[in-house]
């Protein structure tokens, strides 16, 4: 009985973990605040805009993720300190034809959002069929050329080590700007042990070509001791220079009240 004993008294210490005021502001700063609905509407994405919009502590966040027709809306009424990022590629599921996705990154490219978060084509990397994968992600990345791409690569859904480290390859050599661990719509989000494989594999890239990947964890992130323990691990990694919006994002809506009530009880 001893070892669940100390497992549950290392998850409370965990789930009791107060956050610095500088952790604090490190993930607000580097948050795609996000909301991905059937139901969303036009009225919902002003409210999440208008959150946005406040800067919490003059403290702004990095992106408003949206489904792409709302992207235009949230565009013009966001401050434009803050990023706007629309999914693409058949999200979530990535299962429709490529000239269909390439038509949906076309349009897409034709508006003023900065973001793209596509999804990768995850039954084609599951039967080894790489090829396939890179040439769906290379084809959408040349569809938006000027906008920064951020590549899903569901590792839920992939779980296996080597087939996470295999999709991290692949997207980054097909000119992913971003990884990032999931949509948030599958059995499984972000796990610390995907996001370790994905940063090792940003870390040999770096090491080896001198160029800066960035790494989003999303899927799940609600509490805050949960994402100071992904900033941490990116950290220990990839260095403190990661830690900043244009290489470190974490995709939540929850998380971003918690962390603005917490920050408000450290400024009382």
């Amino acid at each position: 009985m001893a070892k669940p004993i100390r497992i549950f008294f290392a998850l409370l210490k965990d789930y009791l973990y107060m956050a610095t005021i500088s952790e604090l502001q490190s993930l607000l700063k580097c948050l795609d605040l996000t909301s991905l609905e059937g139901n969303d509407n036009e009225k919902s994405i002003l409210t999440l805009v208008d959150k946005a919009n406040w800067g919490c502590f003059d403290n702004f966040v990095a992106a408003v993720c949206v489904y792409p027709n709302f992207g235009e809306l949230v565009r013009n009424k966001l401050n434009k300190s803050i990023k706007t990022a629309v999914v693409g590629g058949y999200f979530p599921s990535g299962q429709t034809t490529l000239q269909t996705k390439i038509t949906e990154l076309k349009t897409i490219n034709e508006t003023d959002v900065e973001e793209v978060d596509i999804v990768i084509n995850r039954g084609a990397l599951l039967a080894c069929n790489y090829n396939v994968v890179y040439d769906e992600i290379a084809a959408m990345r040349n569809c938006i050329p000027k906008k920064t791409l951020k590549v899903i690569l569901e590792t839920g859904d992939i779980s296996d080590p080597e087939l996470i480290k295999k999709a991290s390859e692949i997207a980054i050599s097909a000119g992913a700007d971003f990884i990032k661990t999931s949509t948030g719509k599958s059995h499984q989000g972000a796990t610390l042990e995907a996001v370790e494989v994905m940063c090792a594999v940003i870390k040999n890239h770096f090491e080896k070509t001198g160029i800066k990947i960035g790494i989003k964890p999303s899927g799940g992130i609600r509490e805050i001791n949960e994402a100071v323990a992904y900033l941490n691990l990116v950290k220990s990694i990839l260095g403190e220079v990661w830690i900043q919006p244009s290489l470190f994002r974490i995709g939540a809506s929850t998380l971003y009240t918690n962390i603005v009530n917490q920050l408000k009880k450290l400024d009382a």
